[in-house]
């Protein structure tokens, strides 16, 4: 039976200060197959190499991201669908990486506009975005590297709406990070936008 190899594929995720919803980092292909065609950052995994440490070097060298820049990192889900990759049986780990702010050259998209992408990247974004949104408010690194270590709560609405896919209840919403061990509504008041109220600011201890 032909062996197959594992590759590590990388859902690199931005929310910086200046974005309204979270985004998807894509790179046009150096190299067959697909060559010249959009794909998430992804890498063969090296003999020895730990997940967290190729899905690093995806990003860095497939999206331009300063190593500084790449906060935290987490596994997703494996895709073992045969025939995804015309070179021969090729394993999938998807992996989650949130990137700081940086000056880089990569393409960011938003979950609900991504292009035609090569391999069964499309499918991989569609099942990632479904566990993305469960680890949000659950997992804490995760949810840290994203928001930062305190937000106005219009921003727990965008970073949710974009996630989930639609926009959530206030009420509900503040429920569940009133929820979240370390995290603390503060007497601050932040305004994101032009327009618009100042809204209330929570903080991680």
């Amino acid at each position: 039976m032909e062996q197959s190899v594992v590759s590590v594929d990388v859902v690199a995720l931005r929310f910086w200060a200046s974005d309204s919803s979270v985004t998807v980092g894509i790179a046009a292909r150096e190299h067959e197959p697909f060559t010249g065609e959009l794909a998430l950052p992804g890498v063969l995994l090296g003999r020895g190499e730990r997940l967290a440490v190729a899905a690093r070097r995806a990003v860095h060298t497939k999206l331009g991201v300063p190593e500084a820049a790449i906060g935290a990192v987490g596994q997703l889900v494996t895709f073992d669908e045969p025939n995804r990759d015309p070179r021969g049986p090729t394993l999938s780990i998807a992996m989650w990486a949130v990137v700081g702010e940086h000056e880089g050259p990569a393409g960011w998209v938003p979950f609900d506009d991504v292009p035609p992408l090569a391999f069964d990247h499309e499918r991989i974004l569609e099942v990632a975005r479904g566990y993305l949104a469960r680890l949000l408010w659950k997992d804490l690194p995760f949810t840290r590297a994203l928001i930062g270590s305190d937000f106005p709560a219009t921003r727990a609405v965008d970073l949710a709406t974009t996630l989930l896919g639609i926009r959530p209840d206030p009420a509900n919403l503040n429920r569940t990070l009133a929820a979240i061990p370390g995290l603390h509504r503060t007497t601050e008041r932040r305004r994101t936008k032009a327009t618009g109220r100042p809204a209330a600011v929570w903080a991680f201890e």
